[in-house]
């Protein structure tokens, strides 16, 4: 009997009374029928227009039987790697492997491969030669062209080239997905569906493509890194569904990978939509036994309410994937849903979450987004806000109020990140006031990243002085409310830009503010964000100027370390980096000192300098590299 989730195995598209599936989606998490899971939210909506879906989940790569389980869909294969990309989801920075994994039953580790979408996509191609393969989700729309790979520490081709598929959906993919599959019903061939927005295909004849921009070969970018940064940026200008053109990637052998413009963001009725589907809301019961997905427990009591996100910072690869544009569903969508969750057994009266990417937008950035397209030079908060931003929370707060008074809610939180820079541009604090007083479980999390205007600059945040004003008037609101709520920032270490220098003096903001963070985001080069181009080229693409990269290992070791000072694991860390950074002032007993030198008897008649050069020698550094490390500061500096 179906059990309302779409069929995993033979027997239960069997008794759908299927003999055969339009397509078989294969995806590298573990299935679970939410709208949290791109999955979910593309399986359904081919449902919903006529299409039987199976899903094979977490096949095993090394079995190529493990991909016949439907046997040939009528149609075409469908190909994500999951919700993260699978090597951030394997390695931290460090590359270290990770020990679980939240999006596989029980959180084992290991379940899917490194660059899971080629791996995936090349197992179908052993077994089914000419079934259409189309790829999507974060990890192709993030390689669909020529790209840095961190985990290979190389320049990699189009996804598209490397997995022999045959389309790439890029972005959310809800509207090229249905077009994709009525262009295959209708019976024309894939290679001949080159037509359709959102998509990425590969063609040997570009004579018909209008408007097209032709960017540097993978070849040439391969053997100078200045035209990968150039060819970044243009890809860069022309994620907008108005203002974006066909972008062209020549490859050897007369080929080419061609951009098709990207998908107009969806309209309020048609996200009221996507989230109506009929989602079963939670993992496939065959993993109850397993121990179920823990990535549930994250999103199970939580609101989608927006997507698309305008705040531009280098590091993030939301402009390459869900655009710039703010994309939201109504408040009914909204009430429906947290009704819908008052009624689960496990709720106990907390909505965990009512955002996106950003909770705090809303709406798109100024009038002329939806009719002329985002900026292709200019940011809308950074540096400064743009004259034409609306900066208005009465939407959401009218939402929230909305959420707070549903019976059965006790409190209704915000976890997903508030832009604090756009709070402030907003000349009315009534949100303000509200978020202070209804909707912080005690700290709110925020995003400074860095105190150093230098940094900042290249993270694409504002200045250190928005974020200042932001944390005094926190600290007033609480303060008229008669709570005591904090702040916890998050910060990042070993950013392009980023010295020895700047690294001490966000330490030495820290001390002055008395705060030691527990948790640090060490800078991680991830595909198809600017800060990873920086981290390659060691150029900004917006200007084209030089960047300063941190890449020794241990260097990165010493940044990170001099945020958390305090720590005395990191004691040698933090004394050979103020020792190499000029700052042997800040060793000593003063009250602005971050470390005190350690007693003869403590190091063995070794002082702080000796003592670093010794540990820094037993972990394979040659001072060589310290030298090196050593005159780049001192002409920072």
């Amino acid at each position: 009997m179906n059990n309302g989730f779409l069929p995993v195995t033979l027997k239960e598209m069997q008794e759908r009374g299927l003999e055969q599936l339009d397509f078989v989606y294969v995806i590298g998490d573990a299935y679970v029928d939410h709208p949290s899971f791109g999955h979910a939210i593309i399986s359904r909506i081919l449902e919903s227009h006529g299409y039987s879906v199976g899903i094979i989940s977490q096949p095993d790569w090394k079995n190529d039987a493990s991909i016949t389980v439907f046997g040939r869909p009528r149609l075409a294969f469908f190909v994500s790697s999951g919700n993260m990309d699978s090597c951030v989801n394997h390695y931290s920075v460090s590359r270290k492997r990770r020990s679980s994994d939240a999006y596989t039953p029980g959180g084992v580790m290991g379940k899917r491969p490194d660059h899971a979408a080629a791996v995936y996509a090349n197992l179908i191609r052993r077994s089914y030669r000419d079934v259409p393969i189309i790829l999507g989700g974060i990890e192709a729309s993030l390689r669909r062209l020529a790209h840095y790979d961190y985990w290979t520490d190389s320049f990699k081709r189009s996804v598209l080239l490397d997995s022999q598929a045959d389309l790439i959906s890029y972005g959310m993919g809800e509207k090229s997905v249905v077009e994709i599959a009525d262009a295959l019903n209708s019976g024309l061939a894939v290679k001949d569906i080159t037509f359709i927005k959102g998509t990425v295909y590969k063609t040997r004849d570009i004579s018909g493509i209008y408007q097209s921009i032709v960017l540097p070969s993978y070849e040439e970018m391969k053997k100078d890194k200045t035209l990968y940064a150039q060819s970044f940026r243009t890809q860069y200008e022309n994620t907008d569904f108005c203002t974006g053109k066909p972008l062209v990637e020549p490859y050897p052998n007369g080929l080419y990978v061609v951009q098709n413009p990207p998908q107009p963001p969806l309209t309020t009725e048609e996200m009221d939509d996507v989230y109506a589907l009929p989602y079963m809301r939670t993992y496939h019961p065959s993993y109850e036994d397993l121990g179920g997905v823990p990535a549930v427990s994250e999103i199970q009591f939580s609101l989608i309410s927006n997507r698309g996100c305008f705040g531009g910072c280098s590091f993030c690869a939301l402009t390459f994937h869900q655009g710039r544009t703010i994309q939201a569903r109504s408040h009914q969508s909204l009430l429906k849903e947290a009704e819908l969750l008052t009624k689960n057994p496990d709720f106990k009266g907390y909505i965990h979450d009512v955002g996106g990417p950003t909770a705090n937008f809303r709406q798109p950035s100024c009038d002329k987004q939806l009719t002329h397209g985002v900026c292709k030079n200019r940011q809308c908060l950074f540096p400064k806000p743009c004259p034409n931003l609306k900066a208005d929370h009465e939407d959401y707060l009218l939402l929230l109020r909305k959420l707070r008074a549903i019976p059965g809610v006790k409190k209704v939180f915000i976890r997903s990140g508030i832009r604090f820079d756009y709070l402030m541009a907003d000349p009315d604090d009534t949100f303000f006031k509200e978020l202070v007083e209804y909707h912080v479980s005690g700290q709110l999390k925020v995003a400074p990243e860095h105190i150093s205007d230098s940094v900042l600059r290249r993270m694409g945040k504002p200045e250190n002085a928005v974020y200042e004003r932001f944390v005094k008037k926190y600290r007033q609101i609480n303060q008229a409310l008669g709570k005591n709520q904090f702040l916890v920032p998050y910060l990042m270490s070993s950013h392009p830009g980023s010295t020895l220098k700047e690294a001490v003096e966000l330490a030495e903001y820290l001390r002055d503010l008395g705060y030691m963070p527990e948790q640090v985001q060490d800078f991680y080069p991830t595909p198809s964000t600017m800060s990873t181009v920086m981290y390659y080229t060691g150029l900004d693409p917006r200007d084209g100027k030089k960047v300063y990269v941190c890449r020794n290992p241990h260097e990165k070791a010493m940044q990170r370390a001099l945020i958390q000072y305090r720590n005395p694991k990191n004691y040698d860390l933090v004394c050979e980096a103020l020792t190499l950074a000029g700052r042997t002032d800040l060793i000593g007993f003063d009250k602005k000192c971050l470390i005190r030198p350690k007693r003869p008897a403590q190091m063995g008649q070794k002082n702080c300098s000796s003592l670093s050069a010794k540990n820094a020698k037993e972990k394979g550094k040659t001072a060589k590299k310290k030298k090196t490390i050593r005159n780049v500061h001192k002409k920072k500096n």
